[in-house]
């Protein structure tokens, strides 16, 4: 009854646990776990004694379990293989450090044999109740599948097999994390992973299921492998962040651009509104400048002409008189004068359609018309920036998250030597594929958001390899160039489609002007 109620309980915690494990990160992951072998001699010939698992922490070093390399440790006539996930070939590794105590060793990769993905540590990552990974090489499943010898020196896929945090909980020696992600002999020494692929154990041992109840496993927590490295000179990639899928930062981000139109969509209604009252406003304001402009200038010129109609009377009266001829003269030109100011009141009187103009005039400086117009989109970011990541738009695994120096320029140039592609209205993309980094990157640009984006596709050997032929195959144009952007938009279009429907990681930055230095 008591297993009963615990299995039930145990299920009930699983339904209400979050989504499943993106299989695409722990794919990505995958590709620096590798098989460790314990290698003796018979005859002559190498022969594996035992085997774990191990995952790379840098390009050439190893974690495995104290206990996988324990033979090794006590007898020096045994070597320890390292066999890749993927590839050709494999490498001999030298012990660097190995703590019985927490069951952690070290191991480094003999120089210049083989380089590997180092795998992301969770660190700082709640480890509440959720679906973990574990990931290695079981020997029931080599058994299973009828492996020999000497398929153990070749390259295999890691099995992955899912499960549960179910707690931490310190042993008697050091600090675990118990699960229930199934492993057996040979998972020894592999990564526990995140839904994000990111490491948060090294699986180590199991409980006894002999009684038939459900078996539970663990993995050395963080908190001990973490102080393990570091003190034997290892920095590990961490990563603190929170884990969420390409799918969640899609949806927030047509959320986002929603919003961002409904916003720009109620600030025009808004602005006609404004404008519609401005409007009204302007159009009485000039109608009753204009209006008085125009009565007064009509009663000026109505008494300028009844000044001319009585000097011209008083001159015709005086015409005659001989002792009043000087006066007529000046009443003459007086009326002639006050005739001529009454035509000129009367002509430039402010006409009707004068009152549109200053309605016009009186917008056009509310608007602020008369400031410089803004830049075009392709120059709106020109000049040297500094591009700053956005956590909460990101999904970052294993990728450097540092501010990004960016000199750009109206014709998508950046650094005065990388041409970008424009593949479409303000999208300015470039693909990096380079040969000592394990993933394939396209960079996007929006100079009018000053918006820089990375996306991170991290890729098998094969697809990578297939990849970096696809971007061999063409010569991007120069900077400066006849049509430059146009041409690299079409060369890149391939490879890009080539590319899994989802990045494994994401880097947004919000970019802004650099400032001069003092």
């Amino acid at each position: 009854m008591i297993r009963l109620l615990g299995t039930l309980a145990l299920l009930l915690t699983f339904l209400t646990l979050p989504a499943s494990a993106d299989p695409g990160d722990v794919d990505a992951a995958s590709r620096g776990v590798v098989r460790v072998v314990i290698i003796g001699e018979e005859g002559g010939e190498p022969v594996p004694v035992s085997h774990g698992t191990g995952f790379a922490v840098s390009a050439t070093r190893i974690v495995t379990n104290a206990h996988v390399v324990s033979e090794a440790v006590q007898d020096d006539t045994l070597r320890i293989g390292i066999v890749p996930s993927e590839g050709e070939g494999g490498a001999f590794a030298r012990l660097i450090a190995v703590s019985p105590r927490n069951d952690l060793a070290l191991l480094e990769i003999a120089k210049g044999s083989l380089r590997l993905p180092p795998l992301a540590l969770a660190a700082g990552v709640s480890r509440d109740l959720g679906e973990v990974s574990a990931v290695g090489y079981p020997m029931n499943v080599d058994l299973a599948q009828g492996l020999d010898i000497a398929d153990i020196f070749r390259a295999q896929p890691p099995v992955k097999s899912r499960g549960f945090v179910s707690g931490e909980r310190p042993s008697r020696q050091f600090d675990t994390i118990l699960h229930t992600a199934p492993i057996a002999r040979g998972n020894s020494g592999g990564p526990l992973l995140d839904p994000c692929g990111r490491v948060i154990g090294v699986n180590s041992f199991s409980s006894d299921s002999a009684g038939g109840d459900a078996e539970f496993f663990f993995a050395v927590s963080l908190r001990e492998l973490l102080p393990f490295l570091r003190s034997n000179g290892v920095e590990p990639v961490t990563n603190a962040m929170p884990c969420r899928s390409i799918d969640e930062l899609n949806a927030e981000e047509r959320e986002r651009i929603e919003a961002q139109q409904n916003e720009a969509r109620a600030a025009v209604a808004q602005r006609s509104e404004a404008l519609r009252t401005l409007r009204e406003k302007a159009q009485l304001t000039a109608q009753m400048e204009v209006l008085e402009a125009r009565e007064n200038r009509m009663a000026l010129a109505l008494i300028a002409l009844i000044a001319s109609v009585g000097c011209g009377y008083a001159a015709a009266v005086w015409h005659g008189d001989d002792a009043r001829r000087t006066h007529a003269r000046i009443a003459a030109g007086l009326s002639a004068g006050a005739l001529v100011i009454a035509a000129l009141l009367w002509f430039t009187r402010p006409g009707l359609d004068e009152i549109e103009d200053r309605v016009a005039a009186a917008i056009d400086k509310a608007q602020g018309k008369d400031t410089p117009a803004a830049p075009a989109d392709g120059a709106a970011a020109e000049g040297a920036l500094i591009c700053t990541l956005v956590p909460e738009r990101s999904r970052v695994t294993s990728g450097r998250t540092d501010d990004v120096a960016l000199e750009w320029s109206a014709d998508g140039c950046v650094n005065g030597r990388t041409q970008y592609g424009l593949a479409g209205a303000g999208q300015w993309s470039r693909v990096f594929a380079a040969q000592d980094d394990a993933a394939i990157a396209v960079n996007t640009f929006d100079p009018a958001t000053r918006t820089l984006r990375s996306d991170r596709y991290l890729l098998g050997q094969a697809a990578l390899a297939q990849a970096r032929a696809a971007r061999a195959a063409y010569t991007p144009p120069a900077c400066g160039v006849s049509d430059a952007a146009r041409t690299l938009g079409e060369q890149q279009s391939a490879l890009i489609a080539q590319l899994p429907d989802r990045p494994n990681e994401r880097l947004v930055y919000n970019c802004s002007a650099k400032e001069a230095a003092k």
